[in-house]
């Protein structure tokens, strides 16, 4: 799970209950009017689902889960892999490397060194394999942006369930009891057509925008490293390309290789 999502979600729901308590609230008056839950919430989904493709609807549940769960992808480790393959690429050939391709669990890295095995123009590795990186981003921009429309549409529906709560209160007006209680109510979809917005979708949307990006990050320093194995690079020279890619706290020298090895052993 991704901590840094659930996280967060749970300490921004918790300042609201605490705010709202020092300000002489009651949490549970959040829940006072469902209906402003339903208008807001659902009403903006509803409304982004209009603007999406059938096939982005469908697949909403991976998109949400990808959003709480962390990547499968080990930086270091595929860095490490692709420095092996080049060093037993410049002793034994690059056709030694499809026994090794076959222990590699990530499609888009196994592709990549399947293409160069079969002795694939380097132009066409590059092509081939950027194409797949700009279609990942592409989906990965379509379900991000979906909980950004959503997270536009969710205000307005607040403001149009306030217009609504309105229209019932100027119908009260002989009641000064229920006349309160309708002011309340009919404010209360504005708040949560705020909350919706800030506290689910636009969050949700962005961390599926910094995973994207992640991902593409990582893709494109397997490419580097596939394409260096091509050119017969020197295993050190493959390791420093590809922490070039890493911040210096991330980067996995050969010492620190070496190291984790033994340890592993």
């Amino acid at each position: 799970m991704d901590l840094t999502t659930i996280g967060g979600l749970a300490l921004t729901v918790v300042i609201v209950v605490v705010v709202m308590i020092m300000d002489g609230g009651n949490p549970a008056e959040l829940f006072a009017h469902p209906s402003a839950i339903l208008l807001t919430m659902f009403g903006a989904i509803m409304a982004t689902i209009v603007t999406s493709p059938m096939k982005l609807v469908v697949s909403l549940p991976k998109v949400i889960i990808k959003a709480f769960v962390s990547p499968k992808f080990n930086v270091q480790e595929s860095i490490e892999i692709l420095v092996v393959m080049a060093d037993k690429a410049r002793r034994d050939g690059l056709l030694a490397l499809e026994e090794e391709s076959k222990n590699i669990t990530d499609d888009f890295l196994k592709k990549g060194v399947m293409m160069v095995v079969d002795g694939v123009d380097p132009s066409q590795v590059r092509a081939i394999m950027e194409t797949q990186i700009e279609h990942m981003e592409t989906r990965h921009r379509a379900g991000a942006g979906f909980f950004a429309a959503a997270g536009g549409f969710s205000p307005t529906f607040g403001i149009i369930g306030t217009v609504m709560g309105l229209i019932e209160v100027l119908k009260q007006l002989s009641d000064p009891d229920a006349l309160a209680k309708s002011i309340a109510g009919a404010f209360l979809a504005t708040l949560w057509g705020l909350l919706s917005a800030n506290l689910i979708f636009l969050p949700i949307a962005g961390k599926l925008k910094a995973k994207s990006e992640q991902e593409a990050s990582v893709r494109y320093m397997q490419l580097e490293g596939i394409l260096a194995i091509q050119a017969g690079e020197n295993p050190r020279v493959v390791r420093d390309k590809l922490n070039a890619f890493l911040s210096p706290s991330e980067m996995v020298t050969e010492e620190k290789a070496k190291a984790g090895a033994g340890q592993t052993a």
